[in-house]
């Protein structure tokens, strides 16, 4: 009887396990930095509402997934002809929230306290993350950016789907929801790409992320 239940959670964990996999998102293509994009003398600056930008993520385990949002500090848009030529953004590292259980659940604070540890994020030593657009290109329809991003004072350039509008003095870039591999920036805590003895006991490298930035004209 004993084998038989630990058989049956065997399979379940195993089963939410490959649910979360299938649905994540696919990972941006990640290499080496990049020179950042240079602005032209023509371009028009829009600035970002960080009231109105955000950057949503989730993160997956075995026994299921976490997802909250991170706020953006600041951030650039330089607008060529109606297109963007060139951007920065700071990432507020220590706006990561939770929103996958209520604010008041002990254990939402000592999730959000444990992603801006040394564990994950290590926010007292690494505040901001930042972005730096390397290009835009177009692929199978869709347009493409890319940039460098450096988490923990590690940079690697990363390439996703987005959209972007731009009326009556207002761009909104959005992209698609995509994957980010966390092991590429260093950040170890639970990884099976660092730790060999972590059994079912790790969480995934990949981190989903989708961006929402929405910038006016200076």
């Amino acid at each position: 009887m004993k084998k038989r239940i630990v058989a049956i959670f065997t399979i379940a964990t195993l089963v939410i396990s490959a649910t979360g996999c299938k649905d994540k998102a696919k990972e941006a293509d990640t290499k080496a930095p990049e020179e950042a994009a240079t602005t032209k003398a023509s371009a028009e600056k829009y600035t970002a509402n960080v009231s109105e930008s955000t950057i949503a993520w989730k993160g997956f385990k075995p026994t299921g997934t976490h997802n909250g949002t991170i706020s953006i500090e600041n951030g650039v848009l330089n607008m060529v002809d109606g297109k963007i030529n060139s951007g920065t953004f700071l990432i507020d590292m220590n706006s990561i929230e939770v929103l996958d259980m209520p604010k008041e659940n002990e254990y939402n604070a000592k999730l959000t306290g444990h992603l801006k540890s040394a564990d994950f994020f290590d926010v007292e030593k690494h505040p901001s993350a930042a972005f730096e657009i390397t290009g835009l290109s177009e692929a199978e329809g869709k347009t493409m950016l890319s940039g460098n991003l450096t988490l923990k004072e590690t940079k690697n350039n990363v390439t996703f789907p987005v959209t972007v509008t731009n009326t009556d003095g207002t761009v909104i870039l959005t992209s698609e929801t995509f994957t980010i591999d966390r092991s590429k920036w260093n950040v170890k805590y639970g990884s099976k790409s660092f730790f060999d003895d972590l059994g079912d006991k790790f969480i995934n490298d990949d981190i989903e992320l989708k961006i929402t930035v929405k910038a006016t004209k200076y």
